[in-house]
């Protein structure tokens, strides 16, 4: 019994001690609550009561947020026996702007299980009554992507009507009420401001008005490096990033190194430090109210030294052709560095770059310049070793160097019409090296160069004609004067004007143009042994020629002028430079482009049936036009239907016809194109009725007829017009004899031997010819005198046979063949006149008796100019030289009687 009373007793006791302490514990409650709201966040400070000491055990605070007198959140916060006795503080940010309404904090303590009332209430009152529609927050800025509400306070007795956003027009407004005066809406923001900002409206039945939201993206900044320019910085670059469009409320800041940037326009900060080698990290943060970006870039900036630019680039020492160039440095850490230079040089046209080396170089010679040119210089400069980047380039200067002589003429000749014209290139400004005075050509046989002809030509003409022989070759030489000088001579060698005007068996081949101009290649020749020429001109008129000459390592070329006409064809020579004359190794010719040929190319288009086939013909197409290749040619045929056909094609260019065959008769057009690599052109027409075979026929025998009578005719009235010339020559008149009395009287007067009729052995072929009659030329007149003043005598027989009494006189002798040639001609008048009984001989006296004959005048043969006789036909015997009148026996027939 006694046990149980101590036991009980015990428990009692402990039972107290327990209790006291706990009551101690629950006096542990918050005090000097203090409620503020920065940035529209709720922050609440307090502290411990000193009771709170006493616990040993994390102690727990609840608290509790009500808006407008609704919980809307509660939160708890953990203090650690170490933190006991010191300031706590909790925040948290409205989802509601803390104008739209009302807001309470509440807190108490827990410890364990036991739990403090609230011990304290603090309020943050709302905007109250406005007297217009009030919407918030104002001039806030939000994150793209973020999600806001926006509330809006209307006046007391107005009507709440709507509220909506600028940028959400399609986007349904969901507001939510919160009190009588107060209604929030709740959107999410993917849509940065396109403007300014962004503007929220709230409407009521009366009025409206609104407040600016700026919505835009935290810094996006990347890519940062760092770099050194005078061993005594860092300068770090870095890549900006887009806009943030909230820079007007927030702008980013950048610090370095954690020491703020001043000047971060161009995404560039330095920052003075001590530069040794070796990698280290070279740190880039960047924020705003939306957020906050941390580069870093791990480098050694020994290695990486940006150098400023050379300062004061001065030329001194210019000459013609070199200038020296001298510079300083920003930086005398420069003068230690290994340092490689650039020298960009400009003449106008072209620039060119060069290198240079050295410690702490500062100078540099320019070579190879152009004289009497105008140039401009710039330097930048990098470390050889390690090489990191260029600097800028330095301040560009100008300098003018010297004149000079003119540079080398390019030469070339052309043929024209037999005389050899030398030709020459203007030199261009970069060239003549001051003003072209005059040019020189000399020139000299290769047998006989001492001997050398010499003429000026003025400038600007740049061509010369020789009249040299063209069977012969010259070495031609020209050179350009200016005030400083002669060029050096410039020559080349003529050729035989047979191999080099001529194509000498050379047969141009066909070449297409290309990008305006031609391409060129060829095979290489072992003659060329100071490279090609290639020269062209157009291939028809006497334009001049124009040439490029091509290095021996190369067998190509590209040819263009300012001068190429579309449409043109041009000829194109290449030639072999060699130590003498210039060797023709190929040709072309070709069009820079094709043209279509105009209408109307075959003008002399003709026709020609031939049974029921048409050859369609035309004349040589002439090259002026023929402003493309021609491939061949193609003939249609259009019926009196209309319809048309391919009748004929030629793949020849240099036909001249083309057959339509077996044809209807009909009337046809023909139509004839040339076909080149444009398509079909030059189109021409001719049209004709084709007729049948007897319609020719009929045609040919009715002209042969016209034709006929025609010559006759035309025979006719010329025979008529000179019918008496005709019957004179044809048919002369023929005397007709006289016989008198004393013709047979004074037989002793006029003796002659017997006449021999039996000797004369006469045919009645010979009979009928008329014989030949001898003339001799007499005088005109009626005395009938010849060229030799003797009478002429009409020797009608030898018997004294004459016209009238003849008076005794001395006959001219007479000499006579001794035999009638075989082959002797009969006469032209055989057969046609004949008169067997009455042979005539004319016959001239050479002697002139007192008494002559006394001839009859007034028959046409008598009033002839010129006597003639009839050539004896066999031999004659001897007669006797006192007769006064020679017989021949065996060839005179006696008259008949009448």
């Amino acid at each position: 019994m006694i046990i149980w009373i101590l036991l009980l007793s015990l428990f009692c006791e402990s039972t107290q001690d327990g209790n006291g302490k706990e009551n101690g514990v629950l006096h542990c409650e918050p005090q000097n609550m203090r409620l503020t709201t920065p940035d529209q966040k709720i922050l609440l400070t307090w502290e411990d009561d000193p009771s709170c000491l006493a616990v040993h055990d994390v102690l727990m605070y609840e608290v509790v947020v009500l808006i407008a007198d609704q919980q809307v959140h509660n939160d708890t916060v953990a203090v650690t026996p170490d933190q006991i006795g010191s300031t706590h503080s909790w925040n948290w940010k409205p989802h509601l702007p803390l104008e739209c309404a009302s807001h309470s904090v509440r807190l108490s303590s827990r410890y364990k299980n036991r739990t403090s009332p609230w011990k304290q209430k603090q309020t943050h009152p709302g905007i109250g009554n406005p007297k217009t529609p009030e919407v918030f927050p104002r001039d806030r800025v939000f994150k793209v992507g973020s999600r806001a509400t926006f509330c809006c306070v209307v006046p007391v007795g107005d009507i709440f009507d709507r509220m909506d956003i600028s940028q959400y027009s399609g986007t349904y407004m969901n507001t939510t009420k919160i009190s009588n005066q107060t209604y929030a809406l709740t959107i999410n923001l993917d849509q940065a401001s396109n403007t300014v900002c962004t503007d929220v409206k709230c409407h009521t039945k009366t009025q409206e008005n609104g407040a600016c939201a700026y919505i835009g993206y935290p810094p996006d900044d990347s890519n940062l490096l760092c770099e050194t320019r005078d061993l005594q910085s860092v300068e770090c670059l870095w890549t900006v990033g887009n806009d943030t469009l909230v820079s007007i409320k927030s702008q980013t800041d950048y610090y370095l190194l954690g020491r703020e940037c001043n000047d971060t326009s161009e995404g560039k900060c330095s920052q003075e430090v001590q530069v040794s080698a070796g990698e280290q990290n070279w740190t880039l943060t960047a924020q705003n109210c939306l957020g906050t970006v941390e580069l870093t870039d791990r480098a050694d900036l020994t290695k990486r030294v940006h150098m400023f630019a050379p300062l004061e680039v001065t030329a001194s020492a210019v000459n013609a052709r070199n200038v020296s160039l001298e510079w300083g440095w920003k930086a005398q850490q420069y003068n230690n560095l290994n340092i490689t230079c650039q020298v960009n040089v400009s003449n106008g046209e072209i620039n060119s770059i060069s290198e240079n080396f050295g410690v702490g170089l500062n100078f540099t010679v320019l070579d190879d310049l152009i004289p009497d040119w105008a140039y401009t210089v710039m330097v930048r400069c990098g470390t050889t070793h390690y090489f990191w980047k260029w600097s800028e380039w330095s301040s560009s200067i100008q300098f003018h160097t010297k004149g000079d002589v003119p540079d080398a003429l390019d030469v070339w000749m052309q043929m024209k019409d037999n005389q050899l014209t030398i030709i020459w290139k203007m030199l261009q400004a970069n060239q003549s090296h001051g003003h072209i005075i005059d040019h020189e050509v000399t020139w000299a046989h290769t047998n006989t160069p001492e001997r050398q002809n010499r003429t000026k030509v003025a400038h600007p003409k740049d061509s010369l004609a020789l009249s040299l022989n063209n069977t012969e070759e010259y070495i031609i030489s020209v050179t350009a004067r200016n005030i400083n000088g002669s060029s050096s001579p410039s020559t080349i060698t003529t050729s035989i004007h047979h191999s080099f005007n001529s194509a000498n068996g050379v047969i141009p081949s066909r070449i297409l143009g290309s990008n305006g101009g031609f391409n060129l290649s060829w095979s290489a020749s072992p003659i060329a042994s100071c490279g090609y020429i290639v020269d062209w001109c157009p291939a028809l008129g006497e334009s001049r020629v124009e040439w490029v000459k091509v290095p021996p390592s190369e067998t190509n070329a590209s040819i263009f002028s300012e001068n190429f006409k579309d449409g043109l064809r041009y000829l194109l020579s290449i030639y072999a430079c060699t130590q003498g004359a210039p060797v023709l190794l190929e040709r072309r010719e070709g069009y820079v482009r094709e043209k279509r040929i105009q209408d109307g190319l075959f003008e002399t288009l003709t026709m020609e049936q031939q049974d029921s086939d048409v050859v369609v013909s035309w004349h040589p197409i002439s090259l002026r036009k023929q402003t493309a290749f021609i491939k061949g040619y193609i003939l249609y045929a259009l019926d009196n239907n209309n319809n048309s056909i391919v009748i004929s094609v030629s793949k020849d260019p240099e036909t001249t016809s083309l057959t339509a065959r077996n044809l209807k008769i009909s009337t046809y057009t023909f139509t004839v194109k040339a076909q080149t690599a444009v398509g079909e052109c030059g189109t021409s027409f001719i049209s004709a009725t084709l007729n049948s075979p007897t319609d020719y026929l009929i045609t040919a025998v009715f002209i042969s007829l016209v034709t006929v009578f025609g010559l006759l005719s035309l025979t006719t009235i010329l025979c008529y017009r000179h019918w008496t010339c005709i019957k004179h020559n044809v048919y002369p008149p023929i005397p007709k004899p006289v016989l008198t009395d004393k013709w047979l009287s004074s037989p002793g007067e006029h003796s002659c031997r017997p006449l021999r009729v039996d000797l004369c052995q006469h045919s009645e072929a010979l009979i009928t010819d008329v014989p030949e009659l001898h003339r001799k030329s007499c005088a005109p007149g009626n005395d009938y005198i010849s060229q030799d003043k003797t009478p002429c005598v009409f020797t009608q027989t030898q018997m004294g046979y004459y016209n009238q009494p003849l008076k005794k006189n001395t006959p001219p002798p007479i000499i006579l063949p001794t035999a009638i040639p075989s082959g002797l001609p009969s006469s032209p008048f055989k057969r046609v006149i004949p008169n067997p009984s009455y042979d005539l001989i004319m016959q001239t006296g050479d002697q002139q008796s007192n008494s002559g004959p006394d001839f009859h005048k007034g028959t046409p043969l008598e009033r002839c100019s010129s006597g003639y006789q009839p050539q004896s036909l066999i031999n004659q015997p001897e007669e006797d030289p006192d007769s006064p009148l020679s017989c021949v026996f065996t060839y005179i027939l006696l008259p008949n009687s009448s």
